[in-house]
């Protein structure tokens, strides 16, 4: 699964190497011209092809945070308990959640192995400001393909992803039940601690 899900940020990694009139594009061109970019790099480039995690970690920094909405992904894996935090604990629970996520799935990227992506098109949008980009992994060598789904919404400045589907399997529905168990025992301070101590365990794993 964690292979997977670093192969979706994978996807969306070089987003920020786009011409500034890429914010114009339709949300399943977006994918398919990153998938292609980033795929392209990944091949050429010898470091991240042997698994060089401190630059995969610096990559997706750098290239991934600003296309994804992780106030949005916070509300909703939080639920119901997100109106019982303090702004300021809010803001410190979206800060370490994406740690959490750029720590976790960054070493997946390295075991990126040549996997080909088919995005399948969107009907026209119109006036639509959220849609679901459909893609299909393709593993090869006899594997089954991996269907990923991309819940994105239209924001000023381009297209957002605020949750993944992972062969059916919601990044924010995944977190979700672990998020309202640690507030259910330790409150909304609870999770923050939760967080933060998970982030400075995989810090010492970079």
């Amino acid at each position: 699964m964690k292979r997977f899900l670093g192969v979706i940020i994978l996807m969306l990694s070089n987003l920020l190497a786009l011409p500034a009139w890429s914010v114009d594009l339709a949300p399943d061109r977006l994918v398919d011209k990153t998938v292609k970019e980033v795929i392209e790099i990944i091949q050429k480039d010898e470091t991240l092809k042997n698994g060089d995690r401190e630059k995969m970690f610096d990559l997706i920094e750098t290239k991934i945070l600003p296309h994804f909405n992780f106030t949005r992904m916070t509300q909703l894996a939080m639920g119901q308990h997100w109106s019982k935090a303090q702004p300021e604990q809010q803001n410190r629970i979206v800060d370490e959640f994406r740690t959490l996520l750029v720590r976790t799935y960054s070493n997946a990227l390295t075991s990126y192995h040549d996997e080909t992506i088919k995005v399948n098109p969107l009907p026209e949008l119109g006036d639509r400001t959220e849609t679901k980009v459909r893609t299909m992994v393709i593993q090869g060598k006899g594997k089954e393909p991996v269907p990923i789904d991309y819940s994105m919404e239209k924001k000023p400045d381009g297209w957002k992803v605020y949750d993944v589907t992972v062969a059916g399997v919601s990044l924010v529905t995944n977190y979700r039940g672990t998020f309202n168990s640690q507030v259910r025992k330790g409150g909304v301070d609870g999770l923050l601690k939760a967080l933060t101590d998970k982030n400075k365990s995989l810090e010492g794993k970079r």
